[in-house]
C-alpha cells in the first residue's frame, strides 16, 4: 500500500503521511511508499525521512530486506524515474502546482494495489478515484480534507472516494465520527525537514500534541482500513491510537533507519 498526497496543498503541515506510513506498517500493512523532495512546500517526503536518518537513494535489494523485516521501504521517485531527475529541480524552482504533483502519486513503481491517497483539490477526488481503478488499484481512499488539505483533515471535513474493484463509494467523514474533536489547522504546520522530523519521532513516540496524534490516527486508520480486509475505518483509526500510543510505530521506523545504513 502507498500512502501519499499531491501535494501543493499550501497548508505547510507536517508530514503526516509520512509519520502515517510508519504507524500502519506497525499495524501489519505493507508499506511501499513513492515519493520526492518538496515542490511547493518545505519539506517533502524525501527530506523528512532523510532528516530522521533514513538513506533515501538504496538500491531495491534493500528496499525489499527493509520490507521483509519492517513491512515498509520508500521508492525515492528520482531513482525509480529517471525522467523526475530533470524535473524535479524544475518542480522546485517553478514552486506551484504542476502536472506532477498528480502524476507522481499514480506511478508507483512498486505497483502498490492499494492506495490512501490525497488530492488538493476537491474536483481531482472523483477524477483520481477513477484512474485508480483504471490503473488496476484494487482498495483505495481518496480524500479532500475541505480546509484544503491533501489528506484526512482533523480540523474539518473529509471528502472520500473509496475504490473497492471497480465499485466506488463516495461519501464524506469528520474527526467527531471517530470520537476526536476538531483541532486548530495551525497546530499542524511543520516546517524544515529537521523540525519535521522531531514531529514525526515525537509522534511514533507516543510523546506527540493532541493535534499531531489526531491527524496521524486518521490518516494511519484509512491506510490500515485500505490495507486490511474485513477491519472498519473506526476500527482502524482505534487501531492507529493504540501504536501511537505504544510508541509501536518508532521500532520501523528505527528498523528502516538500520537497514538502510548497512
Amino acid at each position: 500500500l502507498d500512502i501519499v498526497g499531491t501535494g501543493g496543498d499550501k497548508s505547510n503541515s507536517f508530514n503526516i503521511s509520512t509519520t502515517s506510513a510508519f504507524v500502519a506498517a506497525a499495524a501489519g500493512v505493507t508499506i511501499v511508499k513513492h515519493g520526492n523532495r518538496a515542490a511547493s512546500s518545505k519539506c517533502g517526503t524525501a527530506d523528512c525521512l532523510e532528516a530522521l536518518g533514513v538513506k533515501i537513494d538504496c538500491e531495491p535489494k534493500v528496499m525489499k530486506k527493509s520490507l521483509d523485516e519492517n513491512n515498509i521501504a520508500f521508492l525515492f521517485a528520482q531513482k525509480y524515474h529517471s525522467a523526475m531527475r530533470f524535473v524535479g529541480p524544475v518542480r522546485k524552482q517553478i514552486g506551484i502546482r504542476t502536472v506532477f504533483n498528480i502524476l507522481g502519486p499514480l506511478t508507483n513503481p512498486g505497483k502498490a494495489d492499494r492506495m490512501v491517497l490525497g488530492v488538493f483539490s476537491e474536483e481531482y477526488v472523483e477524477k483520481i478515484a477513477k484512474a485508480l481503478v483504471k490503473i488496476g488499484v484494487t482498495d483505495a481512499m481518496v480524500v479532500y480534507g475541505t480546509d484544503c488539505l491533501d489528506e484526512i483533515s482533523a480540523s474539518a471535513e473529509t471528502k472520500v472516494a473509496e475504490v473497492r474493484g471497480e465499485n466506488i463509494t463516495y461519501y464524506t467523514v469528520t474527526p467527531e465520527d471517530f470520537g476526536f474533536e476538531r483541532v486548530n489547522k495551525a497546530d499542524l504546520v511543520g516546517g524544515t525537514p529537521e523540525e519535521n522530523a522531531k514531529i514525526t519521532t515525537a509522534v511514533l513516540q507516543g510523546k506527540g500534541t493532541k493535534a499531531q496524534n489526531t491527524a496521524v490516527a486518521l490518516n494511519a486508520g484509512a491506510a490500515i482500513y485500505a490495507g486490511e480486509l474485513g477491519i472498519t475505518l473506526k476500527d482502524a483509526v482505534k487501531k492507529a491510537e493504540n501504536i501511537i500510543s505504544s510508541g509501536e510505530g518508532y521500532k520501523i521506523l528505527e528498523g528502516f533507519v538500520k537497514v538502510t545504513n548497512e
